[in-house]
């Protein structure tokens, strides 16, 4: 970043500027300090202008490098030997096994979305047909998402643009118009918590497209570089932090983890309802910071518990 001046009259004004070349396009940002400040009152408004320079250019999601730091051969050594640890193996996953995980992932993947269904009625409704009294919505995307899981088991891609417009037309195509679409022009995401604080921004909707071709090159660039468990982090995290649909981010995302973990032959996760908390964190702290390793950590112990629900499922 640099300090511009230009004269105006008799006077200087001043800018803070910064620039970045993205492909063959520049972009560049520019805030007004002021006009002909004194060298502590210039200081001062360019500590102001960094940051809200820096938020602008956290706002476009630039992709190059979505890991702060290049993981050492260490750490990749240590994450293969976490996966190879797993306590459950997809080839030893039942077609009943398969059956069960829809139906666990399906009620805490909408819960955690704010579906009314309990694990029962879940389990009621894709196995029996069953009907509970509840929201014709929740019942269409409990239906949706056990359909996603079946078609990522056959899907060949690992990510794609239409793959992930194919998963979001599967699980709201029965509650939602705009299934399978991307946030239209002028429609932007803003999330807020309980007390209206903005905890997270997608991207610029100009971007969407932009952005999800970036974060596809990124894993085919390096598919072969990471273990599975870091690829899939990454991609869920990029790709809620991209937001590219106007609603059910967090269950596309969920189900694209999924489609990337299988493809290495590793077992599914389903981040359990109780511990949304800890996954919203976990977003956070990448978002924010580029931290992966709270996503990690998640999965592993979502992977730990998932032996033990799938056993208790069948009782």
């Amino acid at each position: 970043m640099h300090i511009e001046k230009r004269k105006s009259k008799n006077k200087i004004k001043y800018y803070l500027a910064h620039s970045y070349r993205e492909g063959s396009k520049v972009h560049k940002f520019r805030k007004y300090l002021g006009l002909d400040l004194t060298k502590q009152k210039l200081k001062e408004r360019k500590q102001i202008a960094e940051k809200l320079i820096l938020e602008e250019i956290h706002k476009y999601k630039i992709i190059k490098d979505p890991l702060k730091f290049e993981l050492s051969k260490k750490e990749i050594d240590s994450i293969k030997k976490t996966e190879s640890e797993i306590p459950l193996k997809i080839s030893h996953l039942s077609k009943n096994e398969w059956k069960i995980f829809s139906e666990i992932f399906t009620y805490n993947t909408n819960a955690i979305e704010g579906s009314k269904l309990n694990q029962k009625e879940v389990r009621d409704l894709l196995e029996k047909d069953k009907w509970p009294d509840k929201s014709k919505e929740d019942i269409a995307e409990a239906y949706g998402v056990d359909e996603a899981i079946q078609f990522i088991r056959g899907a060949k891609e690992h990510i794609s643009i239409e793959l992930i417009k194919k998963i979001h037309k599967i699980v709201f195509k029965n509650s939602k118009q705009f299934a399978g679409k991307f946030r239209k022009k002028n429609e932007e995401v803003v999330v807020m918590d309980n007390k209206g604080n903005i905890i997270h921004e997608g991207a610029p909707q100009s971007r969407i497209i932009h952005l999800l071709k970036e974060l596809t090159e990124w894993y085919n660039k390096n598919k072969s570089k990471y273990p599975a468990i870091v690829l899939g982090a990454v991609i869920h995290n990029q790709f809620e932090n991209i937001h590219p649909f106007a609603d059910g981010n967090g269950r596309v995302g969920r189900i694209l983890l999924n489609n990337i973990l299988i493809k290495y032959d590793l077992p599914p996760i389903s981040i359990d309802f109780n511990n949304r908390a800890e996954y919203y964190s976990s977003l956070r702290a990448y978002e924010l910071n580029k931290d992966l390793k709270p996503t990690i950590d998640l999965f592993i112990k979502e992977y730990k518990e998932l032996k033990r629900r799938l056993g208790d499922y069948k009782k």
